[in-house]
C-alpha cells in the first residue's frame, strides 16, 4: 500500500458521504478515490478502483454492508473495510465481523475517532468503537451473548440478551408497560423489542411464543 489511503466511501445519503469526504480529505495522506450509493455499486467501484480501505454503511438499498463484505470475502478480496453505522446491536456488531470487516464505527463518533479508526485499520490493525469494545468484551467473556438455541433456528432468527429478556417478561404475563419499568426502557422501545421478537421467531401471538420458546429451549 502507498503512503496515501486511498478510501471508497458508500452510503446511500448523499450529506453523510459529503460530510465524511470533507472530513478525509483534509488529511494531507488520505484520498477519496470513489463514492458509492449502494452495494451493488459499490462493488463495482471496488473492483475498478481497488482502495486500500472501504468505509461502508451498514443498512442500504439493493445489498446491505454485510452482504457486500459477504461477497468482497467470497471473492478473496481483502480490502479493509470499517462499517458505518447508528446500529449498535450485538447482532450488526457481531455478523458484521463474522462477514470479515476490520472495523465498527458509529456515527455519532467524534472527528477524531473517526480518523484514528481510518489509520488504524488501513494499516492493518482493528478498530471497533468504544460502545462496540464493550460488546466484544461481553461476547467473549459470554459467548451466549447471542442466543442460539438449538442449531436449528435460522441466523435470521437469533435472539439477541435483551430479546431474552423480553421474552421472559412477555410469558411471564407482563405488558408492554410494565416490561418497560422492569428494564428501565421506554414503552415504545419495548413495544420494538417485542415487534422484532415476534418477527424473527415467525409467531403471531403468545401462544405461538410460549410454544416456539419451548420447542427451541430459549429459556
Amino acid at each position: 500500500m502507498s503512503n496515501t489511503i486511498r478510501v471508497v466511501l458508500t452510503d446511500d445519503h448523499v450529506f453523510v458521504r459529503d460530510g465524511i469526504k470533507s472530513l478525509l480529505e483534509n488529511e494531507v495522506n488520505i484520498e477519496v478515490v470513489g463514492e458509492a450509493t449502494d452495494g451493488l455499486e459499490a462493488l463495482k467501484i471496488i473492483e475498478k478502483v481497488k482502495p486500500d480501505l472501504l468505509i461502508l454503511d451498514i443498512r442500504m438499498p439493493n445489498l446491505t454492508g454485510i452482504e457486500v463484505v459477504e461477497k468482497l470475502r467470497a471473492q478473496n478480496n481483502m480490502v479493509k473495510i470499517v462499517m458505518l453505522s447508528m446500529h449498535e446491536s450485538e447482532e450488526y456488531v457481531l455478523k458484521s465481523i463474522k462477514a470479515g470487516a476490520d472495523g465498527y464505527l458509529l456515527k455519532g463518533s467524534s472527528k477524531e475517532e473517526f480518523l484514528k479508526a481510518v489509520h488504524t485499520v488501513a494499516n492493518g490493525g482493528k478498530y471497533f468503537s468504544g460502545d462496540i469494545s464493550s460488546i466484544l468484551i461481553g461476547q467473549l467473556s459470554n459467548p451466549s451473548g447471542i442466543i442460539e438455541a438449538k442449531q436449528t433456528l435460522d441466523e435470521e432468527q437469533l435472539i439477541t440478551k435483551r430479546e431474552k429478556e423480553i421474552l421472559k417478561l412477555l410469558l411471564s404475563g407482563k405488558g408492554n408497560k410494565e416490561i418497560a419499568e422492569a428494564l428501565d426502557i421506554s414503552k415504545r422501545t419495548a413495544e420494538v423489542h417485542r415487534f422484532n421478537l415476534m418477527k424473527k421467531l415467525k409467531v403471531k401471538n403468545l401462544m405461538e411464543l410460549s410454544n416456539k420458546a419451548t420447542e427451541y429451549s430459549l429459556l
